[in-house]
């Protein structure tokens, strides 16, 4: 860990903590490395549900397209921020609600789920126009992947069986305007293995639209993009996946791919702090008590893994009995929960860690506080801090070296 990240985590006092760090600088130069390596016909899209912090949505609106918002609530939260920035309102089940709130917004896209949806829309419209793409769960194989959206019986997107239908719904009604397809299938891809999913896609969609003497202007394919929280500098491979967008593209000048990435984009910006509040032995296995836990960092607990972390010690002891600690031996860190499934990081080998020292859980940046049960239990929340340029920056993992 570089001397920056400690700085700032020695300056925090007992009582901000647990905390979450945001390395603003770091977060610019990740989103702005994606985009130098994405074509210029592929628009980036920021998946709000992965992180919906207001600074961290505002260090990334110089560099996206839009955002992608999968509620009402997210809706708000964008027009409250920026209220200018393009909006794509994606997600199952939008209620006719939700879809006035999107239209009156100035959504730019609304993915359609379903043909009862896209009925619901026609409900709705009055004299306004609306310009959707079809969520369409794509029939093609797909194995081997962290979370499965599609390819197989899913409540998300329409079967094809059921585009013909949406087909005649939008003909007979000219309000709406279908400019293509959305096709978000998996996450947890690699570069390469992303990109033979688009291929299977687009082959489909090719196909799809020539029989029906469709063009298709643009085709959604969703994010996905792999993060190894076992191997933190593991970065999804965006120059590799650009080039391979680049060639789709030759293949159909004509067409407007999209990407809509959330935990790619932040996973790596962000830490969540803590400190040891107890060291136990139990039938010869070590457990670390942290402040907090997964009702703070619900990650580890959703995916099932041990969530990276840096020890950062504190020689710092005014007790007069021993101080408990582990030496060279696998330690589970847990948090303060009453449930067995409060885990942070199972048999975890440690140097060395004690009562006081405090633990930085890397890789905090999506999916993590925003996803949590925060109020299980009623302990203090964390508190919040955003590293900016006018501010000493966090170094992380944030970047990758593009050719």
């Amino acid at each position: 860990m570089r001397a920056a990240l400690l700085h700032h985590v020695h300056q925090l006092a007992d009582d901000d903590l647990p905390a979450y760090l945001y390395d603003l600088p770091g977060l610019r130069r990740h989103a702005g490395a994606i985009r130098a390596a994405l074509p210029q016909r592929v628009e980036l899209l920021y998946a709000t549900k992965a992180n919906s912090d207001p600074r961290l949505l505002q260090a990334l609106a110089e560099h996206v397209n839009g955002f992608e918002v999968a509620s009402g609530g997210e809706i708000r939260h964008i027009r409250g921020l920026l209220p200018d920035a393009p909006i794509a309102f994606g997600g199952p089940g939008k209620t006719p609600a939700e879809l006035v709130q999107a239209l009156d917004a100035g959504a730019e896209r609304l993915h359609i789920e379903s043909e009862h949806e896209l009925r619901t829309l026609t409900t709705v419209l009055g004299d306004r126009t609306a310009d959707v793409l079809l969520r369409v769960n794509v029939p093609v194989a797909i194995r081997s992947v962290a979370l499965a959206m599609g390819g197989g019986p899913s409540p998300f997107g329409l079967d094809p069986s059921q585009l013909d239908r949406c087909l005649h719904i939008i003909a007979a009604d000219g309000r709406i305007r279908l400019h293509g397809l959305h096709a978000h299938l998996a996450n947890g891809l690699d570069a390469r293995a992303h990109l033979a999913l688009v291929d299977q896609v687009m082959g489909w969609a090719d196909r799809w639209a020539h029989h029906r003497g469709i063009t298709l202007s643009e085709v959604d394919i969703g994010g996905g993009m792999g993060v190894d929280y076992a191997h933190p500098r593991d970065v999804f491979d965006w120059p590799t996946f650009g080039i391979g967008l680049r060639r789709t593209l030759e293949r159909h000048p004509d067409l407007t791919l999209r990407i809509e990435p959330g935990r790619s984009v932040t996973a790596y910006c962000g830490w969540y702090v803590t400190e040891v509040l107890d060291i136990k032995f139990s039938r010869g296995e070590a457990f670390a008590v942290l402040r907090g836990g997964t009702h703070h960092l619900r990650t580890p607990a959703a995916k099932q893994h041990n969530q990276p972390f840096e020890v950062i010690p504190d020689d710092s002891w005014h007790q007069p009995w021993t101080r408990p600690e582990a030496r060279d031996e696998p330690v589970t860190l847990v948090g303060q929960l009453c449930t067995p499934k409060d885990v942070l990081a199972r048999r975890a080998r440690v140097d060395r860690l004690r009562v006081g020292d405090r633990i930085a859980f890397a890789m905090a940046g999506a999916y993590a506080w925003n996803i949590s049960h925060h109020d299980f239990l009623m302990h203090p929340h964390p508190t919040f801090h955003h590293v900016d340029d006018a501010d000493t920056p966090i170094a992380g993992a944030c970047a990758f070296q593009t050719a």
